[in-house]
């Protein structure tokens, strides 16, 4: 091995010695969040609700029936999730904390109230993103854990790298019916090889989640540096009007606007900022559960007057790129076949580290060996030898 190649594997070792744990469990905790839509969809009736012929009911009804009995509590955020889906009401409460309530838009019905904490696959999520720690630190953790697992995917293709041409075939297999510690060898560098594109762009928009500068990185590159200032502008509300008008069928006025603006979407999101000079934002998402094409609008929350619309269409690349940054993460962006791809992607990546130490402690054991037997073949021979007169 050349020195290059001996300081490159030294800085692959020790950078997975770092990571190694906090990657397996954001790996695995990828894998299992993949399909937490079509899982939960099985096994839970309250994602599902009969379709019915005709409009659904105004989000203020929605709010207001969720709202009902739990004194002092808001709700700020309101989400239509589609046909043959229900609706929900995301509910601050001071004695429960954030609540799902879930309601048949057809009728208002509540169906099923959780809290995110007891929810399979919202902890899985927390795990993923933070550990299970507090937001600002399990956040940081994880995020320098991927971006040394980024440098780890580009060293260890420098090492993979085979010298000869004649010995890439090999390199791109791997040897079944070699012993074991061999088969462990090759998983590593062949599936690591196989998976590293994939795993890079996974960890990428992982990052934008979790890095404002990666976000912002992605969205100046995507734009080739020009600015959009029209799209970071902040709309805020004539507070001048508060107390004088009637605002409680302004969020009804609004999601009919948008739904008028965007009549083939499927998901609507509707967001009532309490602040003094805050805004009614609506988003309509192309697709149920899928938020890559969207067209939003904001709405002054005491008039109900259109302050500004977004469509899809006219979004700058860079927006587009940070708008299905999740439908990439999690693989959806190709339907299922990105899914299973994203799937088996996160689960070469959690057995990466596992591999990894399996060899280090091989090499480690092989080592010893080597040192014990050559102490033991100079003790031999110097007892052979004659002595000195």
């Amino acid at each position: 091995m050349t020195p290059f190649k001996k300081t490159i594997l030294f800085i692959h070792r020790w950078l997975g010695f770092i990571s190694g744990l906090v990657v397996f469990i954001v790996s695995i905790t990828g894998c299992i969040f993949c399909f937490q839509d079509e899982i939960q969809d099985a096994i839970h009736d309250y994602r599902k609700v009969e379709v019915q012929n005709k409009p659904y009911i105004a989000p203020s009804i929605l709010k207001t029936e969720a709202l009902k009995g739990r004194k002092g509590a808001t709700a700020s955020y309101i989400y239509y999730y589609g046909i043959g889906r229900p609706a929900g009401v995301l509910v601050n409460d001071k004695k429960e904390g954030l609540l799902y309530v879930y309601q048949n838009p057809y009728t208002g019905k509540i169906t099923h109230t959780e809290s995110p904490t007891s929810n399979f696959f919202i902890i899985v999520e927390y795990i993923h993103l933070y550990l299970l720690l507090p937001a600002n630190i399990g956040g940081m953790v994880v995020g320098v854990s991927v971006i040394i697992f980024v440098v780890l995917m580009i060293t260890g293709i420098v090492l993979w790298w085979p010298k000869r041409k004649t010995d890439r075939k090999r390199s791109l297999t791997i040897k079944w019916g070699g012993r074991w510690r061999r088969v462990n060898y090759d998983l590593h560098n062949v599936l690591g090889f196989y998976a590293t594109s994939v795993a890079i762009i996974l960890a990428i928009t992982g990052l934008s989640i979790a890095f404002d500068w990666v976000r912002e990185g992605i969205y100046a590159t995507a734009n080739l540096g020009k600015a959009h200032p029209e799209e970071k502008a902040v709309f805020k509300s004539d507070s001048l009007l508060k107390g004088k008008v009637d605002t409680t069928q302004i969020i009804n006025k609004a999601y009919l606007a948008a739904r008028a603006g965007s009549p083939n979407a499927e998901m609507f999101l509707i967001y009532d900022d309490e602040a003094k000079a805050g805004a009614v934002g609506v988003t309509a998402y192309a697709k149920a559960l899928h938020y890559y094409k969207s067209d939003s609008y904001t709405f002054d929350k005491y008039s109900g007057k259109l302050l500004n619309r977004t469509a899809h269409e006219q979004k700058s690349p860079g927006m587009k790129m940070n708008n299905m940054n999740y439908d990439i993460h999690v693989g959806q962006i190709l339907g299922l076949p990105g899914k299973i791809i994203a799937f088996l992607a996160s689960l070469i990546c959690a057995s990466l580290p596992i591999t990894g130490f399996i060899i280090w402690l091989g090499k480690r054991k092989k080592s010893k060996t080597k040192k014990v037997k050559t102490v033991v073949h100079r003790r031999t021979v110097r007892q052979h030898l004659p002595a000195d007169r």
